[in-house]
């Protein structure tokens, strides 16, 4: 006989055993940067940036405010069983600053809440979402107790995006039609083969957002019809832009020794933002024989892009 085997045995713990009250306790501990990058995980976000916590909506507070580097997204906190209550309070505080996605963090969700953020996804807008989120405590023996986030509703991704094609087809152009159908090969390609790019969500234009950690600041891949090309590229926005690019320049040996490839650095002096960039030309989507080609280049700058660019980005004042 084999030897036996001493294993332990993991054990519920109530959530009250860790935090005693929601706001003074549960709040400031999900709101740490390594938990809210769990929670990320857990739904599927590449990220979860904190912005504040007991944010002021009106004569509310609402526990979290985050963004995804792109959208604002708000955490409500429950260390209990789910009620009308918290329900209606998630739904207010959307409205109040705008919020796409909206994560109900719980105890324990009654049946009839579940229904309630599955019709929601279901007859929201596309680009609203709603996320139901269970916290469990776990402990095997004496060890140190253990979270665990169970995701119990979320929206159906691949449903919103057809809809999302359905009425693009009905109402935009042969081109924006085109772009959607590519952004949308680009982001099945990457949910296979790059998991760890997470772009946002496709729509009928010229160019799609993947986040670098920083509200703001991303990689946006384009696609110029009337130029033929296809690019990579960090845009820097706003009053800052300057100073991150000058700030950035003096790293471009090291940069562009990291990524294997030279950058075209644009400071656009007339504008307040900057562009830093790869193109491929002779790139057109419409032809679509080539779009595996297309797919594959873009694939390929946006991991490297991605890996060297996120600590720099992340690193700027």
């Amino acid at each position: 006989m084999g030897k036996k085997l001493d294993l332990g045995k993991m054990v519920r713990v109530p959530l009250r055993n860790a935090w005693e009250h929601e706001a003074r306790d549960f709040t400031p501990w999900m709101a740490q940067e390594e938990n809210l990058a769990a929670l990320a995980e857990a739904i599927g976000l590449s990220e979860l940036e904190l912005v504040g916590t007991e944010h002021l909506i009106g004569d509310f507070k609402l526990d979290i405010l985050c963004t995804d580097g792109d959208q604002q997204v708000i955490i409500e906190n429950q260390l209990t069983e789910t009620d009308h209550t918290h329900l209606g309070q998630i739904l207010a505080y959307a409205a109040g600053v705008g919020a796409r996605k909206v994560i109900w963090v719980v105890d324990t969700f009654r049946p009839e809440h579940l229904a309630a953020l599955r019709f929601l996804n279901e007859n929201t807008t596309d680009d609203l979402s709603f996320f139901g989120v269970q916290v469990e405590l776990w402990r095997i023996g004496n060890s140190p107790l253990a979270p665990k986030f169970e995701v119990v509703a979320k929206p159906d991704d691949w449903a919103k995006a057809g809809r999302e094609q359905a009425r693009a087809a009905a109402s935009a152009s042969p081109t924006k039609q085109l772009q959607l159908k590519f952004w949308t090969a680009l982001i099945e390609r990457l949910g296979k083969t790059a998991p760890q790019i997470r772009p946002q969500k496709p729509r009928p234009q010229h160019w799609l957002n993947n986040s670098l950690g920083r509200s703001g600041l991303g990689l946006a891949v384009t696609a110029n019809t009337k130029n033929s090309r296809l690019g990579v590229e960090l845009f820097l926005p706003g009053e800052e832009a300057k100073a991150r690019f000058a700030k950035l320049l003096e790293q471009r040996k090291d940069i562009e020794r990291q990524l294997g490839f030279e950058l075209d650095w644009q400071e656009l002096p007339d504008a307040k933002a900057c562009r830093i960039a790869t193109w491929l030309p002779d790139a057109s989507i419409e032809d679509e024989a080539r779009w595996n080609d297309y797919l594959a280049w873009l694939e390929q700058r946006l991991v490297i892009m991605d890996k060297v660019l996120r600590p720099v980005v992340k690193a700027l004042p």
